[in-house]
């Protein structure tokens, strides 16, 4: 059984493509008595020793799950600071990044975004564009819906200027519409936090992703807790509609 220990030895062990879900920053600031605002704060620095230990280990993309487009609802003050956190984050890790050879880029609606922390994502994004040791991807203002119906309409404009015909429209052309369609699928999809549901994240890209639940709330998931994930993963066997018997002798051959 692949362990921790041995997950560098065993690249194509590896999950290509990791997205996680960084639920629990209020719970966690609330159990030490304190504003939800301060949990925001602490996740932080688990977002650091996820991107530097994903990079580290030879994971090709990462994607996480900033603010989603219901997250709109909560109340004013805390939406307000989250922003503030965003564009403070922007402004000090995208430095960082770029030294780092990694790429940046934000998924979802930025419309809703202030002008200016749209000009600093797009600054961010133009920095890093070049970089390929590994593709960082925030969704902010991002839902899974969102993302089918937007990819939906670009194809349905495509019909009506008659550059397509509806007989055309597969399975393929929509996932080339779908947000993140030139990384590699999404094979592991991580939720901190202890709730066992994806809450409208990647619902597309996640059609055969393995899951990993864990209890952590996001500011306590740090570097091992990222690579016991990562173990757990490897420790699986993927079938993809196939039969393990299929799976097995296909490896074999390989």
């Amino acid at each position: 059984m692949t362990t921790i220990d041995t997950l560098n030895s065993e690249p194509t062990a590896l999950p290509q493509h990791v997205a996680i879900i960084m639920d629990g920053n209020g719970r966690w600031a609330q159990l030490q008595g304190k504003g939800r605002v301060v949990g925001h704060k602490a996740g932080v620095e688990s977002v650091r020793d996820c991107v530097s230990t994903a990079r580290e280990m030879g994971v090709k993309a990462l994607t996480l799950f900033a603010f989603s487009s219901e997250n709109w609802q909560r109340p004013a003050a805390e939406v307000s600071v989250l922003m503030d956190l965003f564009m403070f984050v922007l402004t000090r890790e995208v430095k960082r990044l770029h030294k780092n050879n990694i790429r940046f880029q934000v998924i979802g609606d930025k419309s809703r975004f202030s002008t200016k922390l749209q000009q600093k994502i797009t600054d961010a994004e133009q920095l890093t564009k070049n970089n390929d040791a590994m593709v960082l991807s925030v969704a902010a203002n991002y839902g899974g819906r969102w993302d089918i119906a937007q990819a939906s309409k670009k194809i349905a404009q495509l019909a009506v200027a008659g550059e397509i015909n509806v007989s055309d429209i597969d399975e393929h052309m929509l996932n080339n519409h779908i947000n993140l369609s030139n990384l590699p699928e999404l094979d592991l999809l991580i939720r901190t936090g202890g709730d066992f549901r994806i809450s409208n994240f990647l619902l597309w890209q996640a059609a055969y992703a393995e899951f990993y639940f864990t209890d952590k709330l996001w500011p306590d998931f740090k570097a091992e807790s990222f690579k016991q994930a990562l173990a757990s993963f490897s420790a699986r066997e993927r079938r993809f509609g196939k039969t393990g018997e299929q799976v097995n002798l296909s490896t074999k051959k390989d």
